[in-house]
C-alpha cells in the first residue's frame, strides 16, 4: 500500500484523557513517512459521511500539545450505528480524500465500526489500514488490562464517594442513607472503584451492587438494615445496569439506543438510584438522598491521573507507529507486566475479537455475598488510581 492520507475520529462518550490519545495520533502520524496528511472527523463517522472534516496536520503545534490536558472530545463525537447503506458513502469519501489509514478512538462499538469499514474496503479492492485506540470509562474492553480513561474516572468515583460519604456520616441524624449511582452499563468496574478510599468499616461505601451479580430486593434491604444497625446510616453504591435474576433492569427502563443498549432512566423507567431510594424509604420510612453523576466522570480533567494521561497519549503514538509498519485490523492494548512497581507495555488485539466481546469483572474480584468488591479488585486498581487524601478526625470523648 502506497502513501496516502489518514483520518481519525472519536466516538461514543468521552473520557478525561481521550484528547491525549488524539494528540498522540497527530504527533505520531507526523513521523510516519507513509502518511501525507492527517484529517479529523468532525462528529465521528456521521460527520465523515457528511463531509465535516478538519486538517489536523495544519493545526498549530501548541494546540495539539494542549490537547493532552483538554477535557471532552475535541473533534466532536457521535453514536451513529453503521447501516449497510452507509458503506458506499464511506468508501466514496475515502477515495475522494485518498485516505489509506483510518484511526478511531473508542469502545466496542467503535472497534466494530473500524472492522466493518476495513472489511468492506477490502471486498471492494480498496487498500485501507484500520487501527483502533481503546477508550471507555466502563473498562469493559476485551484484551486490554484497562482502558485509557478508566483510571481517571475511577479516581473521580472514589473521591466523590469518599467526600460525599463524610457528609452522609456527619448528617446521619438528618439523612439515614445515601445512594450513589455509577455509570458503567453492564460492567461494575467503575462502581467498584468507589471503595478505593475506604479506610475503616464505618467509611463509605458500605454496600456496592454490580451488574455482574443479580439484584435481589429482599437481600438488598436486609443488607441496608444491617449497615444502619452497625453505623447509624447506610452508604450504598450501585451500577446503573444492575438487573434482577430474570434480566429485568432495576431501573425498569424499556428504552434502548441504536446499539440495542438499555437507556437507563429513559422514558418508560426511572434511574436505578431512584428505584433503590424508593425501596429503602418505603420499607424503613427513612429520609435519604441519591447522587447521579452521569457524564461527569467522563470529562473531569481536574481529577485525571497522570499515568492515565501518559498511557492514553502513548496508545495514540503506538497506533500511528503500527499503521506506519503496515498493521491493520488491530486495537492497541495495554499489557500489565507488574503490579508493584507498576509496569505495563503496549500490545495489540484483533478488532474482530474486541468488537464482539466484553470484559466483565471476574468472579474473584467480587465478594461472596455479591455486595462489595474483593481484595483482588483493590490489588488490580491500586497502581492505576494513585494515593487518596487523608482527612482529619476529631476524637470524641464525653465532657465530664
Amino acid at each position: 500500500m502506497g502513501k496516502g492520507n489518514a483520518i481519525v475520529g472519536q466516538s461514543g462518550g468521552p473520557t478525561s484523557v481521550i484528547n491525549s490519545s488524539l494528540a498522540g495520533i497527530v504527533q505520531g502520524c507526523a513521523q510516519v513517512p507513509g502518511i501525507d496528511r492527517l484529517l479529523g472527523m468532525r462528529w465521528g463517522i456521521e460527520g465523515f459521511m457528511a463531509d465535516h472534516l478538519v486538517d489536523l496536520s495544519a493545526q498549530p503545534a501548541d494546540t495539539i500539545a494542549g490537547l493532552r490536558r483538554t477535557p471532552s472530545s475535541a473533534l466532536g463525537s457521535s453514536r451513529h450505528k453503521l447501516q449497510e447503506a452507509d458503506f458506499p458513502t464511506i468508501l466514496a469519501q475515502l477515495r475522494r480524500y485518498d485516505i489509506r489509514t483510518i484511526f478511531m478512538i473508542g469502545g466496542n462499538d467503535t472497534m466494530d465500526t473500524i472492522h466493518r469499514i476495513t472489511e468492506f474496503a477490502a471486498r471492494e479492492g480498496y487498500g485501507l489500514r484500520g487501527v483502533g485506540v481503546p477508550k471507555t470509562v466502563d473498562n469493559d474492553l476485551y484484551a486490554t488490562d484497562h482502558t485509557p480513561g478508566y483510571p481517571s474516572a475511577a479516581r473521580y468515583t472514589a473521591l466523590s464517594v469518599q467526600q460525599a460519604g463524610r457528609l452522609a456520616r456527619d448528617m446521619k441524624k438528618v439523612d439515614q442513607f445515601t445512594i450513589y449511582q455509577s455509570i458503567g452499563r453492564d460492567s461494575g468496574w467503575l462502581a467498584a472503584a468507589s471503595v478505593f478510599a475506604k479506610r475503616s468499616p464505618e467509611d463509605a461505601p458500605h454496600l456496592v451492587y454490580l451488574p455482574e451479580r443479580a439484584f435481589d430486593q429482599e437481600r438488598f434491604l436486609a443488607d441496608v438494615a444491617d449497615a444502619y444497625d452497625r453505623f447509624g446510616y447506610a452508604s450504598i453504591v450501585c451500577g446503573e445496569g444492575i438487573k434482577y435474576a430474570d434480566g429485568t433492569p432495576v431501573s425498569a427502563s424499556r428504552t434502548k439506543d441504536k446499539f440495542a443498549n438499555v437507556e437507563f432512566g429513559a422514558m418508560g423507567g426511572s434511574s436505578v438510584g431512584m428505584q433503590l431510594h424508593r425501596m429503602v424509604s418505603d420499607r424503613f420510612g427513612w429520609r435519604g438522598e441519591f447522587q447521579i453523576t452521569e457524564s461527569l466522570p467522563m470529562c473531569a480533567i481536574d481529577r485525571a491521573v497522570e499515568s492515565d494521561l501518559t498511557e492514553a497519549y502513548d496508545c495514540g503514538r503506538e497506533a500511528a507507529r503500527l499503521a506506519g509498519d503496515g498493521a491493520s485490523g488491530v486495537m492497541v492494548a495495554i499489557v500489565r507486566e507488574s503490579n508493584d512497581p507498576y509496569r505495563a507495555s503496549l500490545g495489540t488485539a484483533s478488532l474482530e475479537d474486541v468488537a464482539v466481546r466484553a470484559k466483565p469483572m471476574p468472579d474473584a474480584m467480587i465478594n461472596e455475598a455479591g455486595n462489595f468488591p474483593s481484595e483482588a479488585f483493590l490489588e488490580y486498581l491500586r497502581p492505576l488510581v494513585g494515593e487518596m487524601p487523608e482527612y482529619a478526625e476529631l476524637q470524641f470523648e464525653r465532657v465530664e
